[in-house]
């Protein structure tokens, strides 16, 4: 793990991972490598209990000093575009996908506006992604949809990052 250059630097890293692998984490000592103040761009939505308790823990263990956090399920490019110098950690680009899907909203031109954005900035920026593709074949057309639109973002994005991670078991495997 590390950042190549200095604060105001573009470095785009992507870290993808399955469930409970280390790769927030990972992400995480990316972005704090840099001096403080940090962006963490939120994007999930709590639709149950169970996920209210998930977010609040996530919050606690990042802690505050240094963090700005920003909730944004969908317009994430609008949040990048206007971060200015400060490293963003965005977390995690399949929520994001998850809410642009379950709500019926663009997912090509959001991916764009994405990928637009990325391009534009001149500051670091690390997007955390789940990979879901390294298991069976969903048994339902939303669950496949879901699977080739998340494999297709991350294909995206690994294409312009800088530095693509693969983490399991707390491990990290440069890919790029």
């Amino acid at each position: 793990m590390h950042s190549d250059g200095p604060t105001g630097q573009r470095q785009i890293s992507l870290v993808l991972g399955g469930a409970r692998s280390g790769k927030s984490g990972i992400a995480e000592a990316l972005v704090t490598n840099q001096p403080a103040p940090w962006i963490y761009l939120a994007t999930g939505r709590a639709y149950d209990e169970e996920m209210h308790s998930r977010i609040a823990l996530h919050r606690a263990s990042r802690g505050t000093l240094g963090w700005q956090t920003i909730e944004e399920p969908y317009d994430i490019a609008t949040v990048l575009r206007n971060a200015g110098p400060e490293p963003v950690l965005v977390d995690c680009l399949t929520l994001w996908l998850t809410n642009l899907i379950l709500d019926e909203r663009d997912v090509s031109a959001a991916t764009k506006d994405l990928l637009s954005a990325l391009s534009e900035r001149a500051h670091q920026t690390v997007l955390v992604g789940n990979e879901v593709g390294l298991g069976i074949v969903p048994e339902n057309a939303l669950a496949r949809r879901f699977r080739d639109e998340a494999g297709l973002l991350h294909q995206r994005i690994a294409s312009i990052a800088d530095e693509v991670l693969f983490v399991a078991a707390g491990l990290p495997l440069k890919l790029k």
